[in-house]
């Protein structure tokens, strides 16, 4: 469990860190340098679920040796299918980081919503969704591996 205490009344207790693949992890497919990396420290605290439609039939072979549970979804209707699944996990206890118009709905409904803008770009529902954004999947981990950060960020 992460616990993030934000202010004296509110404290975030992460359980699940719920990532989308391409355009968040990967860009074309392939996995960015030192995310497995992170993603291991992560999985010492967290349960890491990564959720995509394959779109480049690439996830299984590249997180084969990671800590994470790699779920797959159909395509078509992918927003629902994200939200869904982070309904199953209890959103109170998720953090959830993805990049795109399908990930905008799973950044809403977790406790912890964060985008990112990288090759892909992010659409604009996911990041008006996310409680924070971020210039790189490497800056959205390092958060979490550095929560004072998050708490700084989200303190009002």
């Amino acid at each position: 469990m992460l616990r993030i205490e934000i202010s004296n009344d509110f404290t975030l207790l992460l359980e699940h860190l719920v990532l989308d693949y391409n355009g968040t992890l990967a860009i074309d497919g392939k996995l960015i340098d030192g995310v497995k990396e992170m993603i291991e420290t992560l999985s010492a605290n967290l349960k890491v679920h990564v959720i995509t439609a394959n779109t480049f039939g690439s996830a299984h072979q590249n997180l084969a040796d990671t800590n994470t549970s790699l779920v797959i979804i159909n395509s078509g209707n992918e927003a629902q299918q994200k939200a869904d699944f982070v309904n199953s996990l209890n959103p109170q206890a998720v953090v959830a980081i993805g990049n795109g118009a399908n990930d905008a709905l799973m950044l809403k409904l977790s406790a912890l919503g964060i985008a990112v803008m990288q090759a892909e770009g992010v659409a604009t529902q996911a990041l008006m969704n996310a409680d924070i954004a971020c210039n790189s999947i490497i800056d959205a981990l390092g958060l979490l591996l550095n929560p004072l950060r998050i708490a700084a960020t989200l303190r009002v």
